[in-house]
């Protein structure tokens, strides 16, 4: 038998607060799901957004004498539209009711160093060597910093699994076979 776990308003609020506090509890969510909605529609946007300067950019780049030039520009834009999408792919797990995962906006930094890193030739003044090297080795940290987030989660979805086991393919059948 579980032990029983005392919330907040059993504990601390007095009998007369509790049911502002559930009150005050459910327009706080019910806005929390409006600004989820709200960052959807704007993400939404912004993945028209970019696509649209994606497309200026190949146009400017076809009609300027610099091609490579053109071309590192629409790549720097799709860049932000990879990291638009990444935090698309985030806000529609949290809207089903799963939890924000950190590796997300890591992926999003990572991406966003990335685009600096492409885009830094074509700029009109070029970085100095010690600040070329500060953002590489920015994006490395990143990059291992990932790593470390993604081999915890498998660490944690082994956990999950043993406390949890789910059934083989085998036991499926089987039970199918007992029907």
């Amino acid at each position: 038998m579980e032990p029983h776990v005392e919330s907040i308003n059993e504990v601390k609020l007095p009998e007369g607060l509790r049911p502002f506090n559930n009150f005050v509890l459910d327009v706080m969510s019910w806005l929390n799901g409006l600004a989820h909605l709200v960052l959807g529609l704007a993400l939404g946007a912004a993945v028209l957004l970019f696509t649209w300067l994606f497309v200026q950019d190949i146009w400017n780049a076809m009609g300027a004498d610099n091609l490579a030039q053109g071309f590192l520009h629409g790549l720097g834009t799709l860049m932000l539209l990879w990291t638009v999408s990444a935090l698309i792919t985030a806000e529609i797990r949290y809207m089903r009711g799963h939890k924000l995962n950190v590796d997300t906006f890591v992926e999003v930094a990572i991406v966003v160093l990335v685009r600096k890193l492409i885009t830094m030739p074509v700029q009109s003044t070029l970085p100095s060597p010690q600040e070329y090297l500060l953002w590489v080795g920015s994006a490395v940290l990143l990059g291992l910093m990932y790593l470390i987030v993604r081999y915890a989660q498998t660490i944690d979805a082994g956990e999950e699994t043993l406390e949890t086991p789910q059934p083989s393919v085998i036991d499926e059948g089987r039970r199918r076979d007992k029907r």
